[in-house]
């Protein structure tokens, strides 16, 4: 089984040398990828420094864009798996077996990391934004996401192929959900830890709850027989390194 890692990345050169080290420690046959989506503040140029693999975007083009870059390569590569994680720390490489091990019983396309079993530290609204979105898209994609906001995930890379996605900021993170249920996908949950450390995060409440609200509102209206499904590859933004 050969795997892969995706993190985004916007201003994380201060995160990306200790989470690409503990990726390597935990899973040292797994390739590292940072998609550099705009930065200024260096990391690219750390990434590249700490190991990874980088593809640059050469302005800020979203987190749903840089997923979509790190989905063209996990495809051009030939890779069977690919984790997505956080670039800043919030999601801890410890427990990417947990998802590999998941993976192995072949019951699954799709794993989401789920932090609903351990919700003492997160903060009441978030939890109940995570609850309810987490029904929403449950509902639209016709089966059960207990947390389909987290970002911790692991893709069977042959099932992003033709994938047609069509949000390019944190809801593509919902959509792809829903587009690959849609498509025949099995979406399973895997237990993680919920971190919080000092990172300022990039969602921006009014703006994000609308582009959401227009995603229920597209995938409500717009269900499609191919579960959103191209016979083309995904383009990808950019790329370096």
């Amino acid at each position: 089984m050969t795997t892969g890692a995706i993190l985004p990345a916007l201003n994380a050169a201060r995160f990306l040398p200790q989470v690409i080290a503990d990726i390597r420690a935990a899973q040292p046959g797994c390739r590292v990828l940072v998609v550099d989506d705009g930065s200024t503040d260096g990391t690219a140029d750390t990434a590249l420094k700490a190991g990874a693999e980088v593809r640059r975007h050469p302005r800020n083009l979203g987190k749903g864009m840089a997923l979509r870059t790190g989905y063209a390569w996990a495809q051009e590569q030939g890779l069977d798996w690919v984790f997505t994680l956080d670039s800043d720390g919030q999601h801890l490489p410890a427990e990417m077996q947990r998802f590999l091990d998941a993976a192995a019983t072949g019951q699954w396309d799709a794993l989401v990391g789920t932090r609903m079993d351990s919700t003492t530290n997160m903060p009441w609204l978030r939890k109940w934004t995570n609850i309810t979105t987490s029904r929403v898209i449950s509902g639209l994609a016709g089966c059960t996401i207990p947390d389909s906001q987290s970002g911790y995930r692991l893709y069977r890379v042959q099932g992003l192929r033709g994938l047609r996605l069509r949000t390019t900021r944190y809801d593509a993170e919902s959509e792809i959900l829903v587009r690959l249920a849609r498509g025949g996908a099995r979406i399973g949950a895997v237990p993680i830890s919920t971190v919080y450390g000092d990172q300022v995060s990039s969602i921006r409440p009014l703006v994000d709850t609308g582009r959401f609200l227009r995603l229920v509102a597209l995938l409500t209206f717009t269900r499609d027989r191919t579960g959103g499904r191209a016979t083309d590859t995904p383009t990808r933004a950019g790329n370096d390194g």
